[in-house]
């Protein structure tokens, strides 16, 4: 058995499961769901129908494009690979507001058990993709809508507990996600499996961009320009070699997101009323500042269903947003790293990026 798994180059390891596979799910979400999110709401504040119907059909096929990131990442053949599009319509669609998470593990059955039959027989054309879609949507139609249920209603309870306690749900939010952005783990799919939407999504985006924003400016010393834009538009998982080196460098971005998260939740309410996923992404590319942004004019499908209503911002929402996703993180983050230096617990070059 050993001998086959490895001939079919299937990795049973949270590696390849929980890292690969959901990073690379959260790239699918993200090119389908959130830019046609995007696309459309740009389209709608513009009155211009062309980009509504771009953005609606991007949106349409984020369970599809999530399953073919997802067998992509587990190195499926092209036959499987193509197949997963129907089992990610399938289990993104029976999942309901939990279909992120329904297509994370339905994806990966799907894709495993495809990929051990691809090539095995003399009408491959026909078991490889009869296999994967079988299974795959035997699945969906089976476990998809507990999983579904499941995520959605833990997702909500983190979002109540929240609301009712903003102060310290807005302190483990923010920074346990902010802490997962840095992983090389995906906290954009985390967000999107657990549908975290609300104020408990806007301390999520607190956390994240505490740590892109804070990482970028508190390291400026080493990496300058390059190193600014790289993290604080891209990622903040570029620090993670240092961060195993160096561990305590992790302290200044942490304790600045245990301040901006119930900034964010209690004094300017800030909701993440977009797509879930824009929870997760901090700075990167502005998506969750643009996320906020659409979640004020056209509510996600899941915020709505949780309640929420297209507000026209004020300014005080506009000071909240700059503040909490950029300003404080710098300021912050900035100042913590600076005492940390002063005081030896950082020193020069520990932050610097790898060339």
């Amino acid at each position: 058995m050993k001998a086959f798994l490895k001939r079919k180059n299937i990795e049973i390891s949270l590696k390849r499961y929980g890292i690969d596979a959901l990073g690379a799910m959260a790239q699918g979400l993200f090119c389908s769901l959130l830019i046609g999110t995007i696309i459309k709401t740009l389209g709608q504040q513009l009155s211009v129908q062309y980009l509504i119907d771009i953005g609606t059909y991007a949106m349409a096929v984020s369970g599809p494009a999530m399953a073919v990131a997802i067998g992509y990442a587990l190195k499926a053949d092209p036959m499987v690979l193509f197949s997963l599009a129907a089992v990610g319509w399938a289990a993104n669609a029976e999942g309901g507001a939990g279909g992120p998470l329904a297509v994370l593990v339905i994806a990966i059955v799907a894709a495993e058990f495809g990929k051990a039959v691809s090539k095995e027989t003399k009408v491959d054309i026909l078991v490889t993709p009869g296999v994967t879609i079988l299974i795959g949507v035997a699945l969906a139609k089976l476990i998809a809508p507990p999983i579904g249920t499941a995520a959605s209603a833990f997702g909500t309870m983190i979002d109540r507990a929240t609301t009712l306690q903003p102060f310290w749900m807005g302190i483990a939010v923010s920074v346990l996600v902010g802490i997962a952005l840095t992983l090389p783990i995906s906290s954009a799919a985390i967000c999107s499996v657990l549908g975290l939407t609300g104020i408990a999504g806007g301390a999520a985006v607190a956390g994240c961009c505490a740590h892109m924003v804070g990482f970028a400016v508190m390291s400026f010393k080493e990496n300058r320009w390059g190193g600014l834009v790289s993290q604080g538009l891209g990622t903040s998982m570029l620090q993670m070699p240092n961060l195993v080196r160096h561990p305590v460098c992790w302290l200044p971005p942490v304790l600045t997101s245990a301040i901006t998260g119930p900034i964010a939740s209690c004094v300017f309410k800030l909701q993440m009323n977009g797509a879930a996923i824009n929870s997760g992404m901090g700075t990167c590319g502005l998506c969750g500042p643009i996320g906020v942004w659409t979640g004020w004019l056209t509510p996600g499908a899941e915020a709505a269903a949780k309640g929420a209503a297209a507000i026209v911002p004020t300014a005080m929402d506009w000071i909240g947003l700059v503040l909490v996703c950029i300003v404080l993180p710098a300021v912050l983050c900035g100042l913590f790293g600076w005492v940390m230096r002063k005081i030896g617990w950082i020193r020069d070059g520990d932050l610097a990026l790898a060339q």
